[in-house]
């Protein structure tokens, strides 16, 4: 899949497109955007505290995989939002979101042997989508794809976009 890295990226370059548009998306806004496109892979927190330890603490089978589909991300999005001031809940809700749903879009063009994603929209839909791919998951191009679009679009919004560097 594409990793962390190429995910924070493409948050990067969607939040600052959306800021040319959007005046009020100002730089913390832009961090908003690349935190939510990180936490579909919250699910990862099995390498630091493994899923048998939690379920033997619970004494309840435990699983982190839910984390990794929209209804999870959807909570944690949730949780983010309630974390900010009560002036800024909707606008991070939305930020959070966009970022995770660019997440998601770039996970729907893993190419996958079967032809089938993971069920990645659970629990609107509780299967895979038949999806033919673009990459692999052991391809290093869409990282280096990502890092010279997000270099550009730096470029132009520090020096053709951007007329106020202000923070909100």
């Amino acid at each position: 899949m594409a990793d962390l890295f190429t995910h924070i990226l493409v948050g990067y370059v969607l939040a600052i497109v959306l800021s040319w548009r959007y005046e009020w998306i100002s730089y913390p806004f832009v961090t908003a955007v690349m935190i939510g496109s990180t936490l579909p892979d919250l699910n990862r927190i099995d390498l630091v505290v493994p899923e048998e330890t939690i379920s033997v603490l619970l004494g309840l089978p435990f699983t982190w995989s839910p984390l990794h589909r929209v209804g999870g991300t959807l909570l944690i999005v949730c949780i983010g939002a309630l974390l900010v001031p009560n002036a800024y809940r909707r606008v991070v809700f939305v930020l959070l979101s966009v970022g995770a749903s660019s997440h998601y879009v770039l996970d729907l063009l893993l190419y996958k042997p079967s032809g089938i994603t993971s069920p990645l929209l659970w629990p609107f839909v509780t299967h895979g989508l038949a999806v033919d791919g673009l990459y692999l998951s052991s391809d290093r191009w869409p990282v280096v794809a990502a890092a010279v679009l997000a270099g550009l679009v730096w470029v132009v919004d520090q020096r053709m976009m951007r007329t106020d560097h202000s923070d909100t």
